[in-house]
């Protein structure tokens, strides 16, 4: 075989290599934690959809989404950490927030994300497969998903991600 024949027997076997290390280091089309933000006018969808399911105003609070080894945690404060009614209407809607998606119920994050929302339909399915606390802060709440399915991890930070692009200003990573 002469070097020419060996190059283009050698080509794609670099591709299917370049392909596999692709998908075992992560990489996929899902990705939210490396894309844009959504437009402003599906943020601005959401935030109307987000209005009729969540009590506190957008305008006075800020999610923040922080992943972990075993899920992650979601964190609502006021942004004025004296405003009571806020405070009080966070605790309230993540309290039966965390009772809902413990029986998979994620009818409100589809409401006002859509059906398709990243990750959405394995956390639907989870039966029990991921822990749920709910802790009041000083300024809001926080709740901590824990599992040990790493398949659940995943649609969790995928989950995660969406909500980070779908709120734009309203949220953090």
């Amino acid at each position: 075989m002469n070097r020419s024949d060996r190059s283009r027997t050698r080509r794609p076997l670099l591709l299917v290599a370049a392909a596999t290390a692709a998908v075992l280091s992560g990489g996929c089309a899902d990705d939210f934690s490396t894309s844009t933000p959504a437009t402003p006018s599906r943020q601005a969808e959401v935030a109307e959809r987000g209005a009729s399911v969540m009590p506190f105003d957008l305008e006075r609070t800020t999610h923040r989404f922080t992943k972990t080894d075993t899920g992650g945690v979601q964190t609502v404060v006021a942004d004025d950490p004296q405003d009571t009614t806020q405070i009080g209407l966070i605790g309230q809607h993540l309290t039966a927030e965390v009772e809902r998606f413990r029986r998979g119920d994620f009818t409100d994050p589809a409401r006002i994300h859509g059906n398709e929302m990243p990750g959405l339909e394995a956390l639907r399915k989870h039966g029990g497969r991921i822990t749920l606390d709910y802790e009041a802060t000083p300024d809001g709440g926080r709740v901590t998903y824990a599992t040990s399915d790493a398949e659940l991890r995943n649609a969790l930070h995928h989950w995660f991600d969406a909500q980070v692009s779908d709120h734009g200003q309203h949220a953090t990573r």
